[in-house]
């Protein structure tokens, strides 16, 4: 099992004030030249295997060896070239961005969080040090730092084939992905059909059928206004809006992630000081408490959320949502004031976040109305091209 060192080299403080970055070789990993993709760079959240360079996953524990990730092997092959492994919340178990090396500030207030898990990857990408970052995203990963911090991310279909997984610490197999977050859709698009083949065009509003879930005692009050101009912004180019319902689906998903997550660092959770902060293991703790019928009844009720999800595909074509509850929090804030009080920070992301990484189906955060504030498009499972296309549609 390999033990990562008890201080990564970190880069100077001044050339990296955020903290967003867990290693910096001296030079970039080189794409291969004339690839599609030559001429980017990328990029790696450090749950990636890159042969060479060192895993840490934001914890001071063990780590279990996965190998080398096939996407990041794909991507150089491509063409791309990578910077670098980015910073994340501690093994990807949160949202905040925090871990035990201390964390990553919001690009543009460090006072901020930057959202989780893809922390850092969302703050590269941000500050334009690369030109897109590579993230995952189990239950809002990608979505959540990339709506905090002003950029595009997207989680395609659980599952599909150029998004591999394989080659990068789990955090939940049930639930993870693998994905893009860039400044701008153009990027995702690019990489997306050179790592596909796929052909993604700009698609039409005209006549789709949109489902706006905007629970509102879930957002503040300038999130919801930010969600409802998106939507006229939809309905200006033809789109068809109607009012959706979705179930608070952590019922599902905490049993399923927290016990994956125990089984992933089984060896660690058997030392007698595992080296996990805190708060990490405490929710592995819950994890491995988690009967194997508890686990059950949660796989259980997943089944009837996916049923419920595919029912709603017959009446709408697309589901509009907030990516996030409130503009990014104060780093150390645990609770939010929302309209129907206060409510623990990770519940109030995950519930909007997390259905559609427990449910496989492909989700586009965009930048809206209110700065650091995003939206997400989802789409039903294996639609990535068409719900891309229409994003291309927006000229975001």
């Amino acid at each position: 099992m390999p033990v990562p060192p008890a201080d990564p080299p970190f880069q100077d403080p001044a050339l990296d004030p955020q903290h967003a970055w867990a290693y910096r070789p001296a030079s970039p990993l080189p794409g291969a030249p004339d690839g599609p993709l030559s001429g980017l760079s990328f990029s790696v959240k450090d749950l990636f295997g890159v042969p060479g360079w060192p895993q840490y996953a934001g914890t001071r524990a063990p780590l279990p060896d996965f190998g080398a990730s096939v996407l990041v092997r794909r991507l150089l092959d491509l063409g791309a070239s990578a910077v670098g492994k980015t910073q994340l919340h501690e093994i990807a178990l949160g949202i905040t961005g925090m871990n035990a090396f201390g964390g990553t500030a919001h690009p543009a207030d460090p006072a901020r969080i930057p959202g989780g898990s893809s922390s850092g990857a969302a703050v590269s990408a941000a500050l334009g040090q690369v030109d897109f970052a590579l993230g995952t995203d189990t239950g809002g990963s990608i979505r959540v730092p990339a709506a905090w911090c002003g950029v595009v991310g997207y989680k395609p279909t659980k599952g599909h084939a150029a998004w591999s997984t394989k080659g990068v610490l789990p955090l939940s197999w049930t639930c993870d992905h693998a994905g893009p977050l860039a400044r701008d859709l153009a990027t995702v698009v690019r990489v997306h059909e050179a790592l596909s083949g796929d052909r993604v065009q700009s698609r039409s509003w005209s006549g789709v059928r949109v489902g706006l879930w905007l629970p509102q005692n879930w957002v503040t009050a300038e999130v919801a206004q930010a969600v409802l101009s998106f939507a006229g912004r939809l309905e200006a180019r033809g789109a068809l809006t109607t009012p959706v319902e979705l179930p608070e689906m952590l019922g599902a998903y905490t049993p399923i992630v927290l016990s994956e997550a125990a089984q992933v660092h089984a060896a660690a959770l058997a030392l007698s000081d595992p080296g996990f902060t805190p708060f990490t293991l405490g929710l592995l703790r819950q994890g491995q408490a988690l009967s194997e019928d508890a686990v059950r009844e949660a796989h259980a009720l997943r089944a009837e959320y996916r049923a419920a999800l595919d029912d709603l595909w017959s009446r709408v074509d697309v589901v509009l949502a907030p990516a996030v509850p409130t503009p990014p929090p104060l780093r150390g804030q645990e609770e939010v004031a929302l309209p129907e009080g206060p409510v623990l920070l990770r519940r109030a992301v995950l519930r909007l976040s997390a259905p559609f990484s427990l449910l496989g189906v492909p989700a586009l955060a965009l930048p809206s109305s209110l700065p650091f504030v995003g939206v997400q498009l989802v789409a039903p499972r294996g639609a990535d091209e068409p719900l891309l296309g229409l994003g291309l549609g927006l000229d975001i």
